[in-house]
């Protein structure tokens, strides 16, 4: 008996400029044999494209080539699909196979289509484009010289490719820019580390999930497990950073949401084919013994995020804090072809526990909190106690000065407003259970 080749899904949003998205094989079960009877085929709609193909081959300026014009037209079915799915080339499907290691090379930014030019979704954190300075909702309009207004998606994205070493100027506008802005970024080989970790102070932990990758599960539960060894004691709560993810991987989005749910619904799909009706349930452990959790989101959090984020919603289990998700809720599965091509085909759509499709909708946070800095107030002119001539001496000074809490600046910042308030959080809902 013979047994297809079954696909990839992926639960990403665009492109990364890189080798490829992230990605997992799905071995499923065979599809039915029995099939519903083939619609018959369109032959007027057929022997249109026969007459443009013959038009295109006998008068257009310049020779074309067969393949290119029936490569070209494939292009263009599958782009005016949505702008998720797209045809892979034998190059771009062996990258996008690679990609599952998450390593790849490129600029580090995942890249989507809109009003025909390419629109970042995230800078990919320590990656080149991240560096440099590009954001969520900055829309390319220039590579190096070339316009990028009419280009395809996976054009633009060849022509952000290439040498590990070699430069390529973006011409960016955003908003509230006045004018264009240009980056001349170093593509790079990149190596991803999907999950950081640190010990904020005292009982509070904080995980960042960067993107979705095969063993991201995994590295979540070693990172928990170091906080809670370096907190020598219970965690009182644990923030969970995902903004600016992109998505990833299906699998690991399931296995997060599972490391902090015990029972009920993660996530399920609807598509038209048998195999497309899957349903996620969690099992029974919590890789932090039920304590408060806060999830941070923002516009760059996209798919696998959004799938994380909405079954903790749903469930009660987290806080969501921050701005409104993308709202990317379909998934897309990699269907091989001949000659080493494939297609990245939209085939369901997700849905969070309690039956909420994300798609073009995106999660709204239980409290939202834009994105803003914590500054300092100049205190330098301002007149003290201690600046009053003759004042009194404070008798304890001698003994020193209580040590103000340690924020370690490895993964953030004490200029974060969405994660100071996350932590601040957590510390009222601790209070408010002790009763005090």
């Amino acid at each position: 008996m013979k047994h297809m080749t079954r696909y990839i899904l992926v639960l990403s949003l665009g492109v990364f400029i890189g080798a490829g998205i992230t990605l997992e094989r799905a071995v499923l079960a065979k599809r039915e044999t029995v099939k519903e009877a083939a619609a018959p085929l369109p032959l007027n709609e057929l022997r249109t494209f026969t007459e443009v193909f013959s038009k295109i081959k006998a008068d257009y300026v310049e020779p074309v080539e067969d393949s290119k014009l029936l490569t070209d037209a494939i292009h263009g079915m599958l782009s005016r699909l949505d702008p998720h799915s797209s045809y892979l080339d034998e190059v771009s499907y062996k990258e996008m196979r690679i990609g599952t290691e998450g390593q790849f090379g490129g600029l580090g930014i995942e890249v989507t289509m809109e009003d025909g030019f390419v629109k970042v979704v995230s800078p990919i954190e320590d990656t080149p484009a991240s560096r440099a300075g590009l954001k969520p909702g900055d829309l390319i309009i220039r590579l190096d010289e070339r316009t990028v207004k009419g280009m395809s998606l996976t054009d633009a994205v060849k022509v952000m490719r290439g040498k590990p070493g070699s430069n390529i100027t973006l011409t960016v506008v955003r908003e509230g820019e006045s004018k264009p802005l240009e980056f001349t970024i170093a593509r790079a080989v990149i190596k991803i580390q999907s999950v950081k970790s640190q010990l904020l102070e005292p009982g509070y932990g904080y995980v960042r999930v960067t993107q979705f990758q095969a063993n991201s599960a995994k590295n979540l539960t070693r990172a928990v497990n170091k906080i809670k060894t370096d907190n020598k004691g219970k965690l009182k709560g644990l923030i969970l950073d995902l903004r600016n993810n992109p998505g990833g991987v299906l699998p690991a989005a399931v296995a997060i949401s599972d490391a902090f749910l015990t029972d009920g619904l993660i996530v399920y799909t609807k598509g038209r084919a048998p195999d497309s009706q899957l349903k996620y349930t969690a099992t029974p452990s919590d890789v932090i013994g039920g304590v408060p959790m806060v999830v941070l989101v923002n516009g760059g959090s996209a798919s696998a995020s959004e799938i994380v984020a909405g079954a903790l919603q749903d469930h009660r289990r987290a806080v969501i804090l921050g701005t409104k998700t993308f709202g990317k809720g379909s998934v897309q599965t990699i269907l091989p072809m001949t000659g080493g091509t494939a297609l990245k085909l939209t085939t369901a759509r997700y849905y969070t526990p309690e039956g909420r499709s994300i798609q073009a909708t995106g999660i709204v946070p239980d409290i939202i909190v834009e994105e803003a800095k914590v500054t300092k107030m100049d205190n330098g002119k301002r007149l003290r106690e201690a600046d009053l001539s003759g004042h009194l001496q404070n008798e304890t000074n001698s003994k020193g000065v209580g040590k103000g809490r340690s924020r370690g600046t490895e993964l953030t910042s004490a200029d974060d407003y969405q994660l100071n308030e996350a932590l601040n959080l957590l510390k009222g809902v601790s209070v408010f259970s002790k009763g005090g």
